[in-house]
């Protein structure tokens, strides 16, 4: 059965002069997981608004969307706001109570259910999702994750008929995300219910969509089975969306003399099936480790305990950190182990109960507000909060005034061309995508051109361009002297392109070292082509760019 019918959409906002989505045709029948891809500002999120009917953006819709083969508007609002599921990829958009179990039961208490009913559901989400201890907690205080959790929890209490995803995974951190897959898949096969999802982290969604779908500049380019739709990219030679593909899948096509379509590999098993066991060729990739403890301590945590509350757990205890110039240096861990903390009280955001923090040598606590002026930069996990001028191109000028700075043009427009988001200069921040939105906020920032950047889920929303853009931009920056503190759940990424990595469990710093020494050998804090060629007949690698560097005959495999 057909549950939503797009027939030749093309979609524009108000007095813009191009479509955002242009002649999409699309079904999506019941029961089925679709995954839709793209660029950041692809139309995407657009897409995925217009088939919930009370977040339908206002614009010029022409063509027609069907849900059950009813024009969508002419169904009763109650009815789609229970059938038709949606969790935004900003979860601070969809909280609007101060507490967690108000804001729970605040969809099933507005429909009119009564105590009994709320009161089950509440119940069995609540022990499936094992969010009990957090029910009477503020939303507020919740990591970023958790409230992602939250909000999918308040949309299945409706049991919805279609769950309609935005990014859902950019807040969690590994085990999160795959739990959360995980748990879409059940809820999928065991329930029936429909997913459409709209996702940058692709690598763990082609073994489970029925079906896979790709926008590009608002035009629908792919659409078919995982296998289908890889096979056609790589028949068509679409290098701009090879990025797009798993790991698993490139490196068969990269590799295979002669590739099949049911063969191309989607999960681990299947990879390393395909390379063949335990027989490894040329060892493990070298050791990276750098040491280079001459240059001088820039930043210093020693002893830090921090709390929120009296009588809470601490969130930071026995906490040590020490960054050297230079240094590209990156935190991992779960939701709530505290990255976000430790990052605050690093440049005072919060203050510690106990511990000393140092910046270049002095305690923070003795430096004025202008002695930190210009040499350190600080973007938040949520980059709308950054922003306060109806452009962003306002945005950088206000910047480039308050810092005193002669070449704020050349400044601007050499920054928005590297984050290639020039054409966004005269658009309001808000009006952007959650990718571009980061990437402006980012430009603005290092206006100043700090000499450390302190950077959280800096990859949120980011498609995978736009992340090897970020990536190679923030290592140039690193290498002509700037040091970089980031905390992140994207593993690939810091694999990929961080200097120094460090894990942290329980309140402090469970273990440091290079990326290679952090995260090979891990099961789930590691890449998803690390666990699938570690014990196989090719040397064990993290990333795909890295299989291609060091793996040199192609007829081994």
């Amino acid at each position: 059965m057909e549950l939503f019918r797009l027939n030749e959409v093309t979609f524009s906002f108000p007095d813009a002069d191009q479509n955002v989505l242009q002649d999409i045709s699309l079904t999506v029948h019941e029961g089925e997981f679709v995954v839709i891809g793209g660029g950041s500002g692809s139309g995407k999120t657009t897409l995925l608004k217009l088939l919930k009917k009370e977040l339908a953006p206002t614009g010029n819709l022409k063509g027609s969307i069907q849900f059950k083969g009813k024009q969508i508007q002419d169904w009763e609002e109650r009815t789609l706001i229970e059938q038709v599921g949606y969790v935004f990829q900003d979860p601070d958009n969809q909280i609007v109570m101060d507490e967690v179990m108000q804001e729970i039961v605040f969809g099933l208490e507005n429909l009119g259910y009564s105590n009994f009913e709320m009161r089950k559901r509440v119940a069995e989400m609540a022990h499936f999702f094992g969010v009990e201890d957090l029910l009477m907690e503020k939303p507020s205080e919740l990591s970023g994750g958790q409230k992602q959790l939250l909000n999918l929890l308040s949309v299945l209490l409706m049991k919805p008929r279609v769950l309609l995803l935005d990014e859902p995974t950019s807040q969690l951190d590994p085990v999160a995300a795959k739990e959360l897959i995980l748990m879409l898949e059940r809820l999928n096969k065991e329930t029936g219910m429909t997913i459409v999802l709209v996702e940058h982290r692709l690598e763990e969604l082609y073994a489970m969509a029925d079906r896979v779908v790709f926008i590009e500049q608002g035009r629908l380019l792919y659409n078919g089975s995982s296998r289908q739709v890889i096979d056609e990219i790589y028949q068509d030679q679409a290098i701009r969306l090879f990025p797009y593909l798993p790991a698993f899948a490139r490196l068969y096509m990269e590799f295979e003399s002669q590739p099949l379509r049911e063969s191309i590999p989607l999960t681990v098993k299947e990879c390393k099936q395909w390379l063949g066991g335990d027989e490894t060729v040329g060892g493990n990739a070298a050791n990276l480790h750098e040491e280079r403890e001459d240059r001088p301590v820039l930043l210093e945590m020693e002893d830090v305990h921090y709390q929120y509350k009296k009588k809470a757990s601490f969130v930071l205890k026995n906490f040590q950190l020490t960054i050297r110039k230079g240094d590209f240096f990156a935190l991992v861990g779960g939701n709530g182990s505290g990255k976000t903390t430790a990052l605050r009280a690093s440049i005072g955001g919060v203050k510690p109960q106990r511990g000393k923090i140092s910046y270049g040598g002095r305690d923070i606590r003795k430096m004025k507000d202008s002695e930190w002026h210009g040499k350190i930069a600080y973007l938040p996990q949520n980059p709308r909060t950054y922003f306060v001028h109806q452009t962003i191109e306002d945005e950088m000028i206000r910047i480039g005034d308050r810092l005193h700075l002669s070449d704020t043009k050349m400044r601007m427009d050499k920054l928005l061309d590297a984050f290639g988001i020039s054409h966004l200069r005269s658009r309001h921040p808000y009006d952007c995508s959650g990718g571009e939105m980061q990437k402006a906020a980012l430009a603005c920032i290092l206006m100043g051109q700090p000499e450390m950047l302190f950077i959280d889920e800096p990859t949120k929303g980011m498609d995978p361009i736009s992340k090897q853009q970020l990536g190679e931009l923030l290592t140039q920056l690193q290498r002509q002297g700037l040091t970089i503190f980031m905390v992140t759940h994207d593993i690939g990424f810091a694999a990929q392109y961080a200097k120094r990595c460090a894990m942290m469990f329980d309140g402090e710093i469970a273990a440091d070292g290079t990326p290679h020494e952090l995260f090979k050998g891990n099961y789930f804090y590691t890449t998803a082509i690390n666990r699938a060629t570690r014990e196989t007949k090719q040397p064990e690698v993290l990333t795909y760019e890295e299989a291609v560097g060091s793996w040199s005959v192609h007829a081994t495999i």
